[in-house]
Formats: structure tokens, sequence, C-alpha cells
């Protein structure tokens, strides 16, 4: 799959569905910059992006109104895929010097919660943020070069990333990837897995830019996260859990064993996967059978669901989000028989404002980029 991954960067091919589907490239390129222009600067009660200092700034999870690794790390990627270098390295800035830990058992990761004024509420890193810090942090030292610390991006990245997988060999401390099965973990002190946080298109680059001793785990991390989600997804309704055993099957100790939040992101992660390493039979597969389990059903009455389907009186809470990733599928499956619909009622759906707009917002930011072509694999210069 490496080569893949290389092959499809190196020639500039990032599939723009919207075009495929008949947007016109002038409006493609609208929607691009009134997403930026709204989620970075845009009134109250559509914002996430907000300044701190001189040098800093930050995302807010508006519904919980902390700062967190997932949102920095987004925000990261977004500024990268878009060429806003000042943004990314606020953003970094913040991070570096707030979230990051320097002592105790965690030292080397980043504390995944803050307050915005950069005292911690956790002393546990969350690995969905150090992940996507990495490759954001490859991206940017390949489109704009390296600079001082904390700017020498590539040395960053590989850092942490020698952190995730080598993290407690001294017996201080826990990896963030399980070193037998390959599979991370939901944070490192656990032995269970969460199917959202599996990138394995990410892993395939970790295998050709992380420090050379490295490289193997992250190929076989690569082909270990493909497996487990094909075990993880349900397989009538493509449904994954929140949370779920390193056997696939769902783990509600805490009730976190459904459909719901966190699961939204694998349908957009499938079709990452598809557009950047080549697609395979299951990818298109499980992004057909996600589309057609939403296929009948309205936003409105979006729901928890168990993973076969069965739903819960419970209304989702981020309906913008399920719309979002369930368009990004349609990268895995561009002719199937709900990709275009899907991607249609995504074209049609604003940003969400209000209390609970920064998750969908992330999902929806990455979905315009991903559809648009604009989600591209940057490559060393």
């Amino acid at each position: 799959m490496q080569k893949q991954a290389m092959s499809a960067s190196a020639t500039g091919i990032n599939r723009n569905l919207f075009t495929e589907y008949g947007y016109a490239e002038a409006d493609i390129q609208d929607k691009l910059q009134i997403m930026w222009n709204q989620l970075f600067h845009g009134d109250e009660d559509t914002r996430i992006y907000y300044e701190a200092g001189e040098a800093g700034a930050y995302l807010l999870d508006t519904g919980n109104l902390d700062v967190r690794t997932e949102g920095m790390s987004y925000g990261m990627m977004m500024a990268v895929q878009l060429d806003q270098k000042d943004v990314f390295d606020r953003i970094w800035k913040w991070t570096h010097t707030n979230m990051l830990m320097t002592e105790g058992e965690n030292a080397g990761y980043f504390a995944w919660s803050c307050n915005t004024d950069g005292s911690k509420r956790s002393n546990g890193p969350a690995p969905d943020g150090e992940e996507y810090f990495a490759l954001s942090l490859f991206f940017a030292s390949h489109r704009w070069g390296d600079g001082a610390a904390p700017y020498n991006y590539s040395e960053q990245a590989r850092d942490l990333l020698r952190t995730c997988i080598h993290k407690g060999e001294d017996g201080v401390g826990q990896p963030m990837w399980n070193p037998e099965n390959k599979l991370i973990k939901f944070v490192p002190n656990c032995e269970y897995s969460d199917p959202s946080y599996h990138l394995p298109h990410f892993y395939e680059l970790f295998a050709l830019w992380a420090y050379e001793e490295d490289r193997p785990f992250w190929a076989e991390a690569a082909e270990a996260s493909r497996a487990y989600m094909q075990i993880a997804c349900h397989p009538e309704t493509g449904l994954a859990p929140e949370y779920a055993h390193y056997d696939g099957t769902p783990n509600d100790d805490r009730g976190y064993g459904h459909f719901f939040s966190d699961s939204y992101r694998v349908a957009a992660n499938i079709g990452l996967d598809a557009a950047w390493c080549g697609g395979s039979k299951w990818h298109a597969d499980t992004a057909n059978r996600i589309q057609n389990f939403f296929a009948d059903k309205s936003p409105e009455d979006y729901r928890r669901y168990q993973i076969d389907g069965t739903p819960f009186e419970e209304k989702a809470l981020h309906p913008v989000g399920i719309i979002a990733t369930n368009a990004m599928a349609s990268l895995a499956v561009p002719e199937g028989a709900h990709a275009k619909a899907c991607v249609d009622l995504f074209w049609q759906t604003p940003v969400r404002t209000g209390v609970r707009r920064y998750y969908d917002n992330c999902l929806y930011a990455f979905s315009v980029l991903a559809l648009s072509g604009n989600f591209k694999i940057w490559l060393p210069k």
C-alpha cells in the first residue's frame, strides 16, 4: 500500500467528486472559502477558532467549553491543506506550550483537554490527537519547510511517533499502540480500541517518514487497522461502535458500544483511505452499507443505534457530522447507489451554528476538503 500512496500523491490525482457530480468549480471554491471564513473568522455563533496572545490560537469545543487535542490537530490539518501557515503555527504554538506533558508517565504526549487559559483539565492523552498532530506536522514540513523549534515540524512529528510506539519500554508509561497486535488504543492505559481512531492511510505515510527503525511498525499497523475495521463494522449495516474490543466486538462496558458520535468518523476514514491508498471491495461494500442504512432516514430523526441498526429514542447529537461523513464515504464508492445523493445532501447542508457546532463543523470541513480534491498528501520537496 505504500507504493499506492506515493503514486497517488506524486501524480497529483485527487478526485473531485463535487465536479464529477456536476457542481461548478467556481461554486466549489466559494464553498471552501465560505467554510474557512465561517469556522475561523465567523461570528460568535459560528466560529470555533480563537486567537490567544501574540502567537497562539485554539479551537474551542463549544459544547464542553474546553480545548481538545482532537480539535487542535484537526485545525492544523485544515490549515496546512489550505496553505494557512500563520493559523497552523498559532495552533501548534498554543498546543506545544500548553498541552505537551513534560513529566510523569505521559511525558511526551499531549493533555487531551485544557481550559482556554491553557491550564490542563486532564493529564492524560487521547491518541486521535497525536496521530493527526504527526501527519499535519509532516505535511507542514513538506509544504513550508522546517524552522526553529517548535516549528521544526518533521522532527516534532518523528519524535511524537517514536513516543507513541515506544513509551513504556523503560518501565514508565504506556504506548498508544498495542505492540503485539499493532492496534491503536482508546487511551494508552487500556486494552481496547476506538474504531474511528484507525487511520491506515496515515500509517502508510508514517511508514515512509518516521524514524527509519520505526517504519516497519507503521507498515504493519496499516494492515492491522484495515483488518480491524473489517471486523468492527457490522456486516449488514456497516455501522461501527464507539469503543470496541480487539476482536472487533462492541465494548459497551461504559455505554459506548453503540453507533454514536465517535463512530461517524469511520465512514470518512474509509473514504479517505480509499482515495489516498486505493480502495478495495471491502471499502466499497462498507461505504455502500452505511449509505444504504441512512438512505431512508431524515437528518432530523438520526439517532443512537445499535450497530445492527436497532434505533434508540435518543437523538444524534451531531446530525451534520453524520451528513458530512456519509458524503465523504462516497470517495470509496463514487458509483454507489446512494453516493451522489449523500454528496448532494451534504452540499445543501450549511455549517452548524450554536452550542454543539464544534464537532459537526470539524467533520464538515474535512468533507469539503476531501470531496473537492483538496485533502491532499503533501510529499517532501
